[in-house]
């Protein structure tokens, strides 16, 4: 029965848990909601902390930020339950990375500092077979790290076992071409 009287005194839904801030958490989330950096829904939410704690109801705070009741009790039990940790999103479920941070660096460095066996340059299927890893797989990581072994980014040198001397009979004959010759150059390595 004294249940029942203290239902009756406070009838419908509980008061809301308030939030009090000390001044290192207060700096904090104003650190969180002045970010340029930080992605604007963390930034966001330290805000809605921050009018919550000013004493702004939920209310006020869905109508400022255009969201709903929801939304702003979600993420004020979240900051109540976890802190300032709390406002980050939580790891989506999924499907599990295929590869682990070795196996995508193994590639990485066999496509940067190798060159294949029976090519002059980095396919993804020849990496794809070298590492084990699909084609489509190493074409994304290779996308996602902005790397092109297709592309000559310097000078190459000839593996020609002679390759001095011909450079030297080449330069020799630009420098002191014979009279009345005509000196044509093919070139089949666009870098030289």
């Amino acid at each position: 029965m004294l249940l029942k009287q203290e239902y009756a005194m406070e009838p419908g839904r509980p008061k809301k848990a308030e939030i009090t801030l000390s001044e290192q958490e207060h700096a904090d989330l104003q650190v969180l909601a002045h970010s340029g950096s930080l992605p604007h829904s963390v930034v966001r939410r330290a805000q809605m902390i921050l009018m919550s704690a000013q004493g702004h109801s939920n209310t006020a705070i869905a109508q400022h930020f255009d969201l709903t009741l929801p939304s702003v009790s979600h993420w004020r039990k979240r900051y109540l339950s976890q802190g300032i940790a709390g406002l980050y999103d939580v790891a989506r479920p999924g499907r599990p990375r295929s590869h682990d941070d070795d196996q995508i660096a193994t590639l990485l460095n066999k496509v940067l500092k190798d060159k294949p066996k029976r090519a002059t340059h980095w396919s993804t299927r020849l990496a794809g077979e070298e590492t084990g890893i699909s084609k489509s797989t190493v074409q994304r990581y290779l996308d996602l790290f902005g790397v092109q072994p297709h592309r000559s980014k310097s000078f190459k040198l000839s593996t020609d076992p002679i390759f001095g001397e011909k450079l030297r009979a080449i330069v020799d004959l630009y420098l002191t071409h014979p009279d009345k010759a005509l000196v044509l150059c093919v070139d089949e390595r666009s870098q030289i």
